[in-house]
This record gives C-alpha cells, sequence and structure tokens, in this order.
C-alpha cells in the first residue's frame, strides 16, 4: 500500500515541483513541456471559466496554487494534495481560483498515449486475474466517472518529478524519461476510482475491430495503406469501416495512420541515427520531400533540425504536436 504524504513531506516535494515547473513557465498562460503531450502552465492572477475536452486520459497535476473542473455536472477542486484524472471526449470547464503574482498557479497537463494506457491496463488485469487465488462473483458494474480526483502519494509524486528531472538533458529524455512516463502512467491506473474503468476498457477492446486494425496500421507501417485494406482487414465496407473509425479515435483512417507514420518517425529520430531518406522509408512514405513537410506541420520542424536538436541535447518545441492533439 502506498503512504500518503503528510504535511511536512509534502511541502519538500512541492517546492521541489514548484522550482522544476517555474524554470519551464516563461511566460503567463501555456507553455511547451519538451514532451509531447505535456504542457506547463502559469497564472499570476485567478482566471475565467474556459471550455476544453480531451481524447485520452489526462492527468493534471498542480504544484502550487488551486483549479475547479467542472465535467456533467460534478465540480472537483485540486490542489498540491491531489491530482486530477480525465478521460473521454466528454467537454469540461476549468478555472483558476486561486493565484498571484507572488505565488503564481503554477501545473502541467500530461496528455497519456493510449496505446501505453492499454498496454498498461493489460498487465494490470492480468496480473489481478493471475494472483487471485478465488475468484468472488463479478460485483454489479457502474458506469465510472469521466474524471476524478486522487490523494497525490509518495511513488506518484517520485515518479513526477523523476520524469521532468529526464527532460532536461537528450540522453535522460531519450533513455530515463519514457519508463517514468510509463510509471506514472501505471500509478494512475492503479488509482482505486479508475480500476473499474480500465476493465470496462479491456472488455470493450477486445471485442472493438478498431484496435486489431490499429495492431495491423503498426505491424505494417512502411507499406502503402488504403481505407479500404483496412476495411477489408474488419470484414466492413469502406463506408461504415471509416464511420466507426472516427467514432472510436475521433479521427478519420487516413489521419490517425498519418499521425502514427509521424509519431513512429520521431521515435526513429530519438532512438537512431537513420538518415532522413531512410526513416520516410520506414514509415510508409514514397516521397522523402513530402514527409519532410507533413513533419514539419505536425512538430513545427523538419526531422533533420529535429534530429539535429537531439544530437545538441536541445529538443526543439512541440507545440504543434500539444494542439494537434
Amino acid at each position: 500500500m502506498t503512504q500518503l504524504l503528510n504535511p511536512l513531506d509534502f511541502r519538500i516535494s512541492s517546492g521541489d515541483l514548484v522550482a522544476e515547473l517555474k524554470s519551464r513557465a516563461d511566460q503567463v498562460g501555456t507553455n511547451d513541456g519538451l514532451w509531447p503531450g505535456l504542457t506547463i502552465y502559469r497564472f499570476d492572477e485567478p482566471a475565467a471559466p474556459l471550455w476544453e475536452e480531451v481524447r485520452e486520459l489526462h492527468l493534471c497535476v498542480i504544484a502550487q496554487g488551486r483549479k475547479r473542473v467542472t465535467q456533467g455536472g460534478d465540480a472537483h477542486y485540486y490542489d498540491p494534495f491531489t491530482y486530477l484524472a480525465i478521460s473521454g471526449n466528454e467537454p469540461f470547464l476549468t478555472e483558476i481560483v486561486e493565484a498571484s503574482h507572488d505565488k503564481p498557479f503554477l501545473s502541467f497537463g500530461l496528455q497519456l498515449d493510449n496505446d501505453m494506457v492499454r498496454e498498461i491496463s493489460a498487465d494490470i488485469i492480468a496480473e489481478r486475474q493471475t494472483t487471485a487465488f478465488t475468484r468472488s462473483p463479478e460485483p454489479t458494474m457502474t458506469v465510472p466517472p469521466p474524471s476524478f480526483v486522487s490523494a497525490l502519494d509518495r511513488d506518484m509524486m517520485d515518479a513526477i518529478l523523476r520524469f521532468l528531472r529526464a527532460l532536461s538533458t537528450g540522453a535522460d529524455r531519450r533513455v530515463l524519461a519514457p519508463t517514468y512516463l510509463k510509471e506514472i502512467v501505471y500509478r494512475a491506473l492503479q488509482a482505486e476510482q479508475y480500476s473499474r474503468l480500465v476493465e470496462r476498457a479491456a472488455r470493450e477492446s477486445a471485442n472493438n475491430p478498431v484496435s486489431a486494425i490499429i495492431s495491423y496500421v503498426r505491424d505494417h507501417i512502411a507499406e502503402p495503406l488504403s481505407v479500404n485494406e483496412m476495411a477489408e482487414q474488419a470484414f466492413m465496407s469502406p463506408s461504415a469501416f471509416s464511420h466507426l473509425f472516427r467514432d472510436v479515435t475521433g479521427r478519420s483512417p487516413y489521419q490517425f495512420v498519418k499521425e502514427m507514420r509521424l509519431n513512429k518517425a520521431r521515435e526513429l529520430l530519438v532512438e537512431d541515427e537513420s538518415n532522413v531518406t531512410q526513416i520516410s522509408k520506414a514509415v510508409g512514405y514514397r516521397s522523402t520531400s513530402h514527409f519532410i513537410n507533413e513533419f514539419r506541420d505536425r512538430f513545427g520542424v523538419t526531422p533533420r533540425a529535429f534530429g539535429d536538436a537531439l544530437a545538441g541535447g536541445d529538443l526543439p518545441p512541440v507545440g504543434r504536436l500539444n494542439q494537434a492533439n
């Protein structure tokens, strides 16, 4: 069982987190977090309510200040003693309720990759099934809330700080940050309020042909992939498949495949020293120039500039990626 932070422990950890975020929050409002899906926020005064929406599991952690989030008629307040997890496609209303120039509101939002969430969710469920000596009748399932507030425990705080600090250097970002990010997801999915949502998502995924097609695309990312071909793999008509795919992912099959190709290209640039032409072919682009243009549109820089920045330990901004997600 994890041990919750007492006030004395928290003051020390909170100070570390405040220092980390303050050093990265150069401007009031949103700041790039040097990692896909990571945005750092700073406000010097309370802010008016603002509607937002996320498509994937999203963690919101406050280092300083207080915030109110309203979703589905339910209002959640969270501060440095708690973190907020949001899932689903329902819009939510955010409002900064405690902030000042001397003590600014500091927080970060971290959007988590669906594939990683599914992978870790499957591991958690498999472990529970393996370690259960007896099986009791399944309790009546209630619809889990699309968002919840959890107490910030020592393990989650440690994982967050290690992840943020690993973003400071190129080597740590490539080797350590992905590991710490998985730990953050694991800690979040262990929250009692989220366990039913994990199990429900796993059951729905098993009966969803879109999940199988996403796996197929990942395994054939270097090959030409048409909507007709993906629809055939799902044993559906192209129009019915496209409609279902958009309902599940929020994107058309074409958009989704393009994002998978570009995200894979980014991973290859981080992991090895292949040239741009080799990487473009490895992710299914026949034209290198077309690949370069789409990479720049997605990430805000060319593949070569991205690779050069990695080699120099200075990752380029990912603002466009955050906006796209």
